[in-house]
């Protein structure tokens, strides 16, 4: 039975959670290798809508275990909120389990990324404000406060102590805040201990024992691979690495364990925050892609920037992850164009590039060459089968699978859970 990877190709918001979900039913754990609540995931099951930030989407699946990975950054107010909120809608969160080695996004954390954020100015990155980052920089410094650390208060204390002393020098001498009080930060993260008690567990050796009974096990990744802090637009990237190689660092499994990385497409291409975008669109097809595809960030409400599909980016991914399969999400949201245009090649200084370039500075200054593919104007939304799809739609799949290096097994034509058309199982 595989053990299967499932992450974004583009610069995240593609759609993982649909994806995801769709794969719930059928796998037995599914697992957050990295990230933290500034990824967010939207589920749609019938008529309920489901906005998931930490926790994996397969906690909307009956019978299947969800995992936040010892890769996590984990924000322990909102994962109990996130989990209140699902309680109140009827939802089971009682198989949940919390790598004991996940690090914890402290109230440190979160005022360190908003005021450094507002420092940086016009030179900002476009963080979440949530704390990811500094949290990230902790667990690379060795002054991280881990899951673990909630159940020795002697060492817990030593640990927020320790960042402190740096941190506060920081923050009134460079700041100009107010120091925080230890004693302070180690009461809050006290009073969340027992609520996340149920949940701690040694889940690299339960996800490791369960590939090895032949249950299928689900990597989830957040953001998407061109936010991936060593492969995507550095330094407009998320401070971890939502690449496939992340999934193993972050649940402690190892690649020879995997069989099988599914990357997730949306059918245009959008991103968040700051940074380089060549196909990036400001006239009214841009708003109109923005307006249909109801463009808008799970986790930060920012709208999203939006363009037409970039077959250098997925080839790109294609090739960092080893991706095996493509989900295409979103197909319904081009119905209506005459003509859809393709970034198939990028122009930099006069030369004609068909790979992503390595250097920051190309990558800035690339201009988007377009190959002009025909559109459709049917309702595609209850599609079932490939061949159910105008032709057109059919040649724009396949003109994207053979650009993008690897082929599309799903495409989604709407939100729900059953407007999918699956053409190869992933499992």
């Amino acid at each position: 039975m595989p053990a299967l990877v499932l992450l974004g190709a583009q610069w995240g918001d593609e759609g993982k959670g649909k994806a995801t979900d769709l794969l719930g039913g059928s796998v037995d754990y599914v697992v957050r290798y990295q990230g933290g609540n500034n990824a967010g995931h939207t589920v749609v099951v019938g008529d309920q809508k489901y906005a998931l930030h930490l926790l994996p989407s397969g906690i909307l699946s009956p019978g299947c275990t969800p995992v936040i990975g010892n890769g996590v950054v984990v924000d322990p107010a909102v994962l109990l909120s996130e989990l209140s909120g699902l309680n109140e809608r009827g939802v089971d969160t009682s198989k949940l389990l919390v790598s004991g080695n996940a690090h914890l996004i402290t109230p440190y954390h979160t005022t360190l990324d908003k005021v450094g954020e507002r420092f940086l100015g016009k030179r900002k990155i476009g963080t979440t404000g949530r704390g990811i980052g500094p949290t990230y920089a902790d667990k690379i410094n060795r002054v991280g406060i881990r899951v673990q650390d909630l159940y020795d208060e002697s060492i817990l204390t030593q640990k927020v102590e320790a960042a402190l002393d740096f941190k506060n020098q920081i923050l009134a001498k460079l700041y100009n805040r107010r120091a925080i009080v230890p004693a302070q930060i180690v009461e809050e993260l006290l009073g969340y201990a027992e609520q996340i008690k149920p949940f701690v567990a040694d889940t690299t050796l339960i996800l490791n024992n369960a590939i090895d009974e032949g249950k299928v096990v689900l990597f989830e990744g957040g953001q998407g691979t061109l936010l991936d802090v060593d492969h995507g637009t550095y330094p407009f990237v998320t401070s971890s690495n939502p690449t496939s190689g992340g999934a193993c660092t972050g649940a402690g499994v190892g690649p020879t364990k995997i069989n099988r990385v599914i990357g997730i497409l949306k059918a245009y291409t959008t991103r968040v925050g700051a940074g380089p975008f060549p196909t990036e669109l400001f006239d009214e097809d841009g708003e109109k892609l923005r307006t249909i595809g109801g463009e808008r960030g799970v986790t930060t409400g920012r709208d999203r920037r939006c363009g037409w599909f970039d077959a250098v980016i997925a080839r790109y991914a294609t090739r960092v992850n080893g991706l095996t399969d493509f989900f295409l999400t979103k197909l319904d949201v081009l119905t209506g164009w005459e003509q859809i245009p393709v970034c198939v090649a990028y122009e930099i200084d006069g030369k004609r590039v068909e790979e992503l370039p390595y250097s920051q500075t190309d990558f800035h200054h690339a201009k988007p060459v377009y190959e002009m593919l025909p559109g459709w104007s049917e309702d595609i939304s209850k599609a079932k089968t490939f061949a159910d799809l105008p032709k057109n739609a059919q040649a724009y799949v396949k003109a994207l699978e053979e650009m993008s290096g690897a082929p599309i097994s799903a495409i989604g034509v709407g939100p729900g859970r059953d407007e999918t058309i699956e053409i190869n199982s992933f499992l």
